[in-house]
């Protein structure tokens, strides 16, 4: 969270803090509601106090504006996007998006001998820790078993390698096993 979200968060709190206070005390009748219009009377009357009063309030409503509109902490600030992983340097800023990684990985699982439809979905954490899910149909004859671990050590490198992402998992689906094409000989 930056410092003025932070500021924001602390006054607009504080700021509720009291009308709650007040509000309770006044709905337990432990002060009278004259006392509070008093008070407000006494401050606008003192040309001070109320160009006080009135600096709060035009910098309470900027801030909420601020807050409502352009807002919050956003998860870019752990390199996380909605779209992918933003790394930055010296030299700018850079996106991976989870679409670029999960082309990277269908490319890597296509590139196997035995596998035909390959579907993968990326998952980001808030660690910038990849999760990837690979789910496969694969000819006749396959040795799944080796072909999985073989494929999870695989995507893991050149992932790594292309993004410099760690791959925290790789998870494989074999969905089903399909009949090799017969060749047609003429």
């Amino acid at each position: 969270m930056k410092v003025l979200d932070k500021i924001t968060l602390i006054l607009f709190s504080t700021l509720i803090l009291i009308i709650a206070i007040v509000l309770a005390l006044l709905m337990f009748g432990w002060i009278r509601f004259e006392t509070i219009a008093g008070l407000f009377a006494e401050a606008i009357a003192s040309e001070t106090a109320t160009r006080i009063i009135l600096v709060s309030c035009v910098v309470c409503a900027i801030l909420a504006i601020r807050t409502i509109f352009f807002g919050g902490s956003t998860d870019t600030e752990n390199g996380l996007t909605g779209e992918g992983v933003l790394l930055e340097n010296e030299s700018g800023k850079l996106l991976i998006t989870k679409d670029t990684i999960e082309n990277l990985v269908n490319g890597v699982a296509k590139g196997f001998e035995n596998t035909q439809s390959v579907t993968t979905k990326v998952i980001l954490d808030k660690q910038n820790e990849l999760k990837v899910f690979v789910s496969l149909i694969v000819l006749q004859n396959t040795v799944i078993n080796e072909l999985s671990v073989n494929l999870q050590n695989r995507i893991k490198e050149v992932v790594k390698n292309a993004t410099g992402l760690e791959v925290k998992s790789v998870d494989v689906k074999i969905k089903n096993i399909s009949a090799p094409e017969a060749k047609n000989e003429v």
